[in-house]
């Protein structure tokens, strides 16, 4: 599959493979949309959600729009999260890695598609401002604004001029202003506090709906001093084509759909939410910094872009999980040398941020340790429950086969280990939301758990009919008509190292029904009490 040249080219192709719900009827994006989205992350299996496009939608105040909203275009699923990385489910961690070791310079264009209508200037307001466009309500009833939540960040490195793009919500305040949730760990925060030494607002770009390669790396944590356009060019395998704005010395790509500039100032912050957050609960009030917009520019009728986040599952984790999992797998088996390293599994439940799950085959007893050390380093918010088990029976997907290891490849006192030092993010078991010093967190920081969750000596053989006998019957199965069967890890019996050839005897002798023969030798080894 070439590349998706941009996010109109994405829904045809996600049309075309029956992967997109059009919504005609009349909705309205404040208190029907994402509820409607909502229902197939709370109400189907994951293998059946799709991306859903509102064609018609109004407001509460009756208002109607002539601009679409396309929710839940980038991952409502892992396949097709894969269908937008154009691979396999898979293979998408290795195309991740390949993607950061062989990036893509992008390249300048003199314009673009997003260019096609400017408002700057005395014109600025002249279609509205913030009011032109159909921003959701992600959380009625909770939330205190529309929010743009498919808000891809561009900003740049005060010091080094190196740009960093971030997926970050935006609060809209005003038809000119917006708010960001910038938190202390973030790298739009880094480059705020590097402008306000330096006492000179920050320059940003919002870069909304565009070719997906760009909304996976804006959601991404890749380290800081990356500039995230070369690694969505190793995603497409070509270089992003970039514009430059109006107002502000930031570049966007040309084939977006709407890009909103301004500043933000660094001698103020203003109160940001209550919002619906990826924990499960609601986000409380922050002081964060704020953007005063210098220019809109905008294709005509664009499609407006929105990821469904706050309760988990959610398109939100689902694009956080999968790209803290490819982050986390490069790091460990690039960067770290740990070649046994074969998957990495950031589950949805989590807030796919939390309970992080590594996959490995272990040549030598300490890198289970090598991998839960640098593992807990990587983030400073990711990564509460660690744990690494052993590749070649434990799904590290499955909840069900991982809490098989923890209970019985796992002794506490040996094989877990408490560290200090990580950062609470919004976690609200750090502390009281009504601490005072809830956003100033101790010295030591909050703590992780690391466990390894591998065999360490030869177990029996697992409790299970051998293969060709669960084949033979899954044959069975299928010719009855009975329901299409998802096998799940492990599904059949096999040698864990503690199986003696007496034991292989006596059970192929039971196979054979001559269990008698085992009886009359257990007869000849009686013990006297």
């Amino acid at each position: 599959m070439e590349y998706f040249k941009d996010l109109r080219d994405l829904i045809e192709r996600l049309d075309a493979e029956g992967k997109l719900v059009r919504i005609k009827r009349l909705i309205n994006k404040d208190t029907e949309l994402h509820p409607l989205v909502r229902w197939q992350f709370r109400g189907l299996p994951e293998e059946e959600r799709k991306a859903f496009l509102f064609e018609n939608v109004t407001d509460v105040k009756g208002r109607k729009y002539d601009i679409p909203v396309l929710v839940a275009s980038h991952a409502p699923s892992r396949q097709l999260y894969a269908f937008g990385m154009m691979c396999q489910p898979d293979t998408i961690m290795e195309k991740w890695a390949q993607a950061e070791i062989h990036s893509h310079e992008p390249v300048m264009v003199e314009t673009g598609p997003v260019c096609e209508e400017i408002h700057e200037g005395n014109n600025l307001l002249e279609h509205g401002g913030m009011d032109e466009f159909p921003v959701p309500i992600s959380t009625p009833g909770m939330d205190n604004a529309p929010y743009l939540t498919a808000a891809n960040w561009v900003t740049k490195d005060p010091d080094t001029g190196i740009r960093n793009i971030g997926n970050y919500r935006a609060m809209v305040k005003s038809q000119t202003r917006l708010g960001i949730c910038a938190t202390l760990t973030q790298h739009i925060r880094e480059h705020w506090e590097r402008s306000r030494k330096k006492g000179k607002p920050l320059e940003a770009a919002i870069v909304l709906g565009t070719s997906p390669n760009v909304g996976y790396v804006a959601t991404a944590r890749l380290p800081y001093g990356i500039d995230e356009y070369k690694i969505a060019g190793g995603i497409a395998g070509a270089p992003v084509e970039l514009v430059k704005c109006r107002t502000v010395d930031i570049e966007v790509p040309a084939n977006a759909e709407i890009v909103i500039e301004g500043t933000m100032p660094v001698d103020y912050q203003e109160w940001e939410a209550p919002f619906g957050e990826f924990t499960g609960y609601m986000g409380m009030e922050y002081l964060n910094p704020v953007m005063n917009i210098s220019c809109i520019m905008h294709r005509k009728k664009p499609v407006f872009n929105a990821f469904l986040s706050q309760f988990p599952p959610s398109e939100s984790s689902k694009l956080r999980g999968i790209s803290q999992e490819a982050v986390y797998y490069k790091f460990l088996k690039y960067d770290c040398n740990i070649p046994g390293i074969s998957k990495v599994a950031a589950h949805d439940s989590s807030g796919a941020s939390l309970y992080i799950v590594i996959s490995m085959r272990k040549s030598h007893p300490s890198q289970a340790w090598q991998a839960l050390n640098g593992a807990a380093a990587l983030m400073p918010t990711g990564g509460k429950f660690i744990i690494v088990v052993d590749d070649d029976d434990i799904d590290p997907y499955d909840p069900d086969s991982v809490n098989w290891a923890l209970s019985f490849r796992v002794q506490p006192h040996r094989d877990m280990r408490i560290t200090r030092g990580k950062s609470p993010g919004i976690d609200p078991s750090s502390s009281p939301m009504t601490d005072p010093e809830r956003h100033n967190p101790s010295v030591e920081g909050s703590s992780a758990v690391l466990i390894d969750a591998t065999r360490k000596w030869p177990y029996p053989p697992v409790s299970l009919p051998k293969k060709e006998f669960m084949e033979k019957a899954r044959a069975i199965w299928e010719e009855e008509g009975l329901p299409a069967l998802k096998p799940r890890i492990p599904w059949f019996g096999y040698s864990l190292g503690h199986w003696t050839e007496e034991h292989e005897e006596a059970a192929q002798l039971a196979l054979r029904g001559e269990h008698y023969i085992t009886g009359e030798k257990l007869a000849n080894r009686r013990v006297r009490s």
